[in-house]
């Protein structure tokens, strides 16, 4: 068998042996919401369509009534449903080896050594601009809407082709220390006034049993929090939320800290319910290898590893974001 053969043979069998290993360990923990979205089952596989759309159940039934005896019954038909449609986007990292590499690590061990190497190093590269793109605008060529899309600093916006400006019940929840919800002047953030600014915000994204679960807050909030919980803190335990730090917990939800070189904005915090986040992949293209290919005119062969998918909300009203 060729060296240029073996290399390429080796690099998509060793994926698809270790896979799940490289994807759990690269990317699906590499962010404690990314983590929480595959754990709640939130990481949807889909076999196509022209746009990923997402069903809304945005309204109460309007035919609810009181009655007695004879009365007429409302059988008027309720609009109750809509859909979000995001258009897909695609991700693409390549295992690429120089015909010298291959050459410098032939036999059967040296290839496995060196694919494995690469597919390390690959797999760890994506991990880190796919966390970039989780908490993105999407704004970005080709971007998938993060987070500062599905919750915006504005609370408008349009997502999922829905424009939040004339559909209101699509609008997130803002909390700005500038001008904070529950009225009054502005606020400071620090240790001794973080508390009064999220409880309002937790309070407009508590609906019965429905609230956030998941609370992330970039290194200055992540410090005012730790530091206004020092005599009453209690961690969860670490192997609860894998990435990033250790929890801690506020009404319930999972307090987390993610640093702005994983794409964090500086002085956030994003309240979300995550039963209403969703990451949906093709199932063709979920971090998967391609028939390996032959660079024309170099002496080098490459393994594509592709994803295609978006990021998806389905209740905007019931996801927060903090700022200054």
């Amino acid at each position: 068998m060729p060296a240029n053969s073996s290399f390429t043979e080796i690099s998509a069998i060793t994926y698809r042996h270790f896979k799940n290993n490289y994807l759990e360990d690269n990317i699906s923990n590499h962010t404690a919401l990314h983590q929480r979205l595959t754990e709640k089952g939130r990481v949807d596989l889909v076999s196509g369509g022209w746009e990923i759309q997402i069903p809304l159940d945005y309204a109460e039934n309007g035919t609810y009534q009181r009655y007695s005896g004879y009365d007429t019954l409302d059988i008027a038909q309720s609009e109750v449903f809509t859909a979000a449609n995001f258009a897909w986007k695609q991700v693409a990292i390549n295992v690429v080896a120089s015909g010298l590499e291959i050459r410098q690590n032939s036999g059967k061990e040296g290839v496995i050594k060196l694919v494995k190497n690469k597919l390390k190093n690959a797999m760890r590269t994506a991990g880190n601009n796919f966390s970039t793109d989780i908490y993105s605008d999407g704004t970005t060529a080709n971007q998938i809407n993060g987070l500062q899309a599905l919750a915006s600093d504005a609370g408008t916006g349009t997502v999922g082709g829905i424009v939040s400006g004339t559909y209101t019940f699509w609008k997130n929840i803002l909390q700005s220390a500038a001008s904070p919800l529950q009225g009054g002047g502005a606020i400071t953030p620090s240790s001794t006034t973080i508390e009064s600014l999220m409880l309002p915000l937790w309070l407009n994204l508590t609906r019965n049993n429905d609230m956030c679960d998941l609370i992330v807050m970039d290194d200055t909030y992540f410090t005012f929090f730790d530091n206004s919980q020092t005599s009453i803190q209690r961690y969860t335990n670490s192997t609860d939320l894998k990435a990033g730090t250790t929890s801690l917990k506020y009404k319930g939800a999972d307090v987390v800290y993610d640093s702005s070189a994983a794409g964090m904005p500086d002085a956030h915090a994003y309240f979300l319910n995550t039963d209403y986040i969703g990451i949906c992949a093709h199932r063709d293209a979920n971090w998967t290898e391609v028939p390996e290919k032959s660079s024309v005119n170099q002496d080098a062969q490459v393994l594509p590893i592709i994803w295609q998918g978006n990021m998806t909300v389905s209740n905007r009203s019931l996801q927060g974001v903090m700022k200054a």
